[in-house]
């Protein structure tokens, strides 16, 4: 039998503030043609159906409309809600459309999975939906002697599994699929998933998943296997410059001996990304990066000062810009640090050091005569200043002297009142 395994599909998402809809709306019909071309007994989506907990209209009208176009196929699709998603507003509705083919679980039911007749001469497929667990929301663990705590995403997880376990084996002869969504220890994370813990102490390993014919993990954004029996199908767009591989679906087969193997399709509807880096003139000019010109692009410039009108002058040859980076140089030796110094720093020095570690590298003889002409100008403009200012208080000194003061330090004014 055939399943078709996807996840992380982030409707609503923004990429740096550019809008994904459209591709997310042509990769979602992909899905919807390979899981047809490919003649599946299934549909399993392993969560993150949404970007966020209340997601815009326009991303619940995609899901509702992806999810009428596999059901189309005649097949059993069964989703859960994943970090992103808000049980409550995903699941509400499952025991309703539960009677239609199409699960959407947003909270853990181990006595209802979706069982599927073999038509391969084998076992029956049992899908067990396993939403994400929250930690925050579960019971308090209480031992004797020890004040009670919070559990961990692994013990609530594995708690949820071991029941599903055991609501398999007393099912006997079957083939189990069971759709998670977890950080499994070990599998390479992207930069655009959200922590599950503080620390990645939550972490759950392989072997949780053990006694399943398959486990259809959701989460990270990746396509990867982590172990011959358990896979992330990865997302449906790269979702940060991190994920340069390409989106990408399973379709497992799982055989009536139990055996599993996998394929996996590329969907070829994202735009990909790249990250460019070096000084601006040469990205500007070098055939190496033409590749980058569809791309979404983020750019890390080395320049020592960055250029005016960069974001402008990069778009023109790299539209789809997102992101614009300016790397300092390398700071400069320590050993050159003014402030180290045991004699005394003058404002020179410190300006110096200033452009020193600015730039990434010493003053050279240009920017040194630049820099004594400026102090040089507003030393002398100080002098300037200053005997202004003396020669100001030197004409008010006589001024009253003349208008008010005896020679023995007496004014007029006191002399007439005497």
């Amino acid at each position: 039998m055939r399943v078709l395994h996807t996840s992380d599909w982030h409707l609503g998402r923004l990429f740096h503030g550019a809008p994904l809809l459209s591709e997310q709306e042509c990769a979602l019909a992909r899905v919807v043609a390979i899981a047809g071309d490919a003649d599946v007994d299934a549909v399993v989506v392993a969560g993150d159906l949404y970007d966020r907990a209340i997601p815009p209209a326009d991303a619940v009208d995609l899901l509702a409309e992806a999810l009428r176009e596999l059901r189309g196929l005649g097949v059993p699709v069964v989703a859960i809600t994943g970090n992103h998603d808000s049980p409550n507003r995903v699941g509400a509705l499952d025991p309703l459309l539960r009677a239609g083919g199409v699960t959407l679980r947003g909270r853990l039911d181990v006595d209802a999975p979706v069982v599927v007749p073999a038509t391969d001469g084998g076992s029956d497929l049992v899908i067990h939906p396993v939403p994400y667990q929250e930690p925050l929301a579960a019971p308090l663990v209480e031992r004797t002697g020890e004040r009670a705590r919070r559990p961990t995403q692994h013990e609530v997880l594995a708690r949820a599994l071991d029941a599903t376990r055991a609501e398999v084996a007393g099912r006997g002869d079957v083939r189990s699929v069971v759709v998670a969504h977890a950080f499994v220890a070990g599998a390479a994370p992207s930069d655009s998933e959200r922590e599950l813990s503080v620390g990645g102490v939550d972490r759950v390993p392989t072997s949780a998943f053990d006694g399943f014919t398959y486990a259809a993990l959701g989460h990270l954004h990746r396509p990867q296997e982590v172990g011959p029996r358990a896979a992330y199908s990865g997302s449906l767009l790269p979702y940060s410059f991190s994920e340069t591989a390409r989106a990408s679906v399973r379709v497992v087969e799982l055989a009536p001996d139990g055996s599993v193997e996998a394929e996996v399709v590329e969907l070829g509807c994202e735009r990909t990304v790249a990250t460019l880096e070096g000084r601006l003139d040469s990205l500007l000019a070098d055939p190496a990066h033409r590749a980058a010109e569809q791309a979404w692009v983020r750019v890390r410039l080395h320049d020592e000062v960055l250029p005016r009108h960069a974001m402008e002058r990069l778009r023109d040859r790299f539209p789809h810009t997102l992101v614009l980076e300016h790397v300092r140089p390398a700071t400069a030796s320590t050993a050159a640090d003014p402030r180290r110094r045991s004699t005394p720093v003058t404002d020179l020095d410190l300006a110096h050091a200033f452009v020193a570690e600015r730039f990434g590298r010493p003053v050279d003889a240009t920017e040194d005569t630049l820099l004594r002409a400026a102090f040089d100008a507003v030393t002398a403009a100080g002098r300037e200043d200053e005997l202004r200012v003396a020669a100001t208080v030197a004409t008010a000194d006589r001024g009253h002297d003349e208008h008010g003061q005896h020679d023995d330090g007496s004014s007029a004014r006191d002399g007439a009142v005497a």
